[in-house]
């Protein structure tokens, strides 16, 4: 007997987490299950997403971030830019399974590739999802939000195919930070489908105005130093709230901003 082509792994998560119009849900969930492992790869998945909520419960990681804070305040800190771990703020599967669920579903036919083969959803781009952690549960924050000093955010990228990035931030009081890679001269690989959370959360700190997150996106490796630069120039202008990065069209670039309220 001859089965269908392996279903790949970036679409059995969509599976599991119900990332597809309704027909192409219960038409790839066919497909999964005739395959002789099918239904145990489709399992153990669940399972470990299961797993990984069990050990890190969010009213249990709220409590980890407000401590935190509470004791930096009480050393007379001022509230910083600082990357946390991912432990600490959202459970990065957790975050990911909200944005997955509540993110507008692309209504195009979705192709099944052989394993290790990209098919990308026609009309998807390239974005950022930015979650704030409250006492009991991640609040998804759309682009332009209010945010405070303090406030600790989960930066998450779609990368819709593009195989290479970097992710920043400016700020208003014109720093650039960088957020993924953290450190070196070239560009990150990118999970081509899915919400991939960073693996460091992120305090605001009291710089005024905005904060403003790039994700740059490009089809091979790149340094960093271009758009790091194309980055430092932007944060200088009085534009930098609203206007593109200068780089050549070779990259793709979007951004979410935070709006910044007085501490």
């Amino acid at each position: 007997m001859r089965f269908p082509s392996r279903i790949p792994h970036w679409l059995l998560e969509r599976i599991a987490l119900g990332e597809l119009p309704a027909a192409e849900l219960a038409s790839a969930r066919t497909r999964l299950l005739q395959e002789p492992d099918g239904a145990a790869r489709l399992a153990a998945l669940e399972a470990d997403t299961a797993a990984t909520l069990a050990r890190h419960p969010s009213a249990g990681v709220a409590r980890e971030v407000a401590s935190r804070l509470r004791v930096r305040r009480a050393r007379g800190e001022r509230a910083a830019r600082r990357f946390l771990p991912a432990f600490a703020l959202v459970p990065a599967l957790a975050a990911a399974a909200l944005v997955l669920v509540a993110r507008p579903r692309v209504e195009t036919p979705v192709g099944v590739a052989p394993e290790g083969e990209v098919t990308r959803v026609k009309g998807l781009s390239p974005h950022l999802t930015v979650h704030r952690q409250h006492a009991e549960a991640a609040e998804a924050l759309v682009d332009g939000a209010l945010a405070a000093p303090g406030d600790v955010v989960q930066l998450a990228y779609v990368a819709a195919g593009r195989a290479h990035g970097v992710i920043l931030s400016v700020d208003g009081r014109g720093t650039v930070t960088l957020h993924a890679p953290e450190a070196g001269a070239t560009s990150v690989p990118l999970a081509p489908s899915g919400t991939h959370a960073l693996p460091g959360a992120y305090a605001l700190d009291d710089a005024p105005g905005f904060e403003r997150f790039f994700l740059v996106t490009a089809e091979a490796p790149f340094a960093l130093e271009e758009v790091l630069a194309a980055a430092r120039s932007l944060a200088a202008r009085p534009q930098a709230r609203t206007s593109p990065l200068p780089l050549p069209s070779r990259y793709t670039q979007t951004s979410f901003t935070l709006e910044k309220s007085s501490p």
